[in-house]
């Protein structure tokens, strides 16, 4: 497998400058996903600086982006309802259960953003798990800085993704879900105990 360095785009653009910056967010191309080819051209930088959230870039031996995501923290609501009693003991340590809702509020940490470059050379650069790992580098060190050991992300309703996702490996687990307005495109939504 190749090397790879992350990189904090707010610590690129100390590095290289802002305009070299848009330059190199110019070259991620994601035809699977529009929304996530907008945000890292369009958005990505200013919502860093804003403080909403960071996009860490996953960047390659040739100085090319191959793939980013990026990270938020966010309170979101788990039902008590399905959860074994393993996870009710785990989920425990990190919020208590409003039994009016019979749910969980928690602060967790969210993926909001995760997604390969696919620009021509760069299509098979890195892996999906390789991805989520790095993710995982990023927030392992968010976590022994302010504590918290949830983690969710939202993916469409795709049976491929939700394999992906809810794999051996990657172990996340539904907890609810959500249509996107306008076009009502439903997403699951997944989180995981780190």
């Amino acid at each position: 497998m190749a090397e790879y360095r992350i990189a904090n785009i707010l610590d690129m653009a100390d590095v290289i400058g802002e305009k070299n910056l848009k330059v190199l967010l110019s070259g991620f191309f994601c035809p699977r996903n529009k929304e996530l080819q907008h945000f890292v051209r369009e958005n990505a930088y200013d919502f860093a600086r804003k403080k909403i959230s960071v996009t860490y870039l996953i960047i390659d031996e040739d100085n090319l982006i191959a793939a980013v995501f990026a990270l938020a923290h966010k309170a979101i609501e788990i039902s008590n309802e399905g959860l074994s009693g393993a996870k009710r003991r785990k989920i425990n340590r990190y919020a208590v259960l409003d039994a009016s809702s019979d749910s969980y509020t928690v602060s967790a940490f969210l993926i909001a953003q995760l997604g390969k470059n696919y620009a021509p050379g760069m299509e098979n650069s890195i892996t999906g798990n390789a991805l989520i790992d790095a993710a995982f580098e990023i927030l392992v060190k968010v976590r022994h800085d302010i504590g918290g050991g949830i983690v969710f992300l939202e993916c469409e309703d795709k049976p491929g993704l939700l394999r992906f996702y809810q794999d051996g490996q990657n172990g996340f687990m539904p907890f609810s879900e959500r249509y996107a307005a306008p076009d009502k495109i439903k997403y699951i939504q997944l989180f995981q105990f780190f």
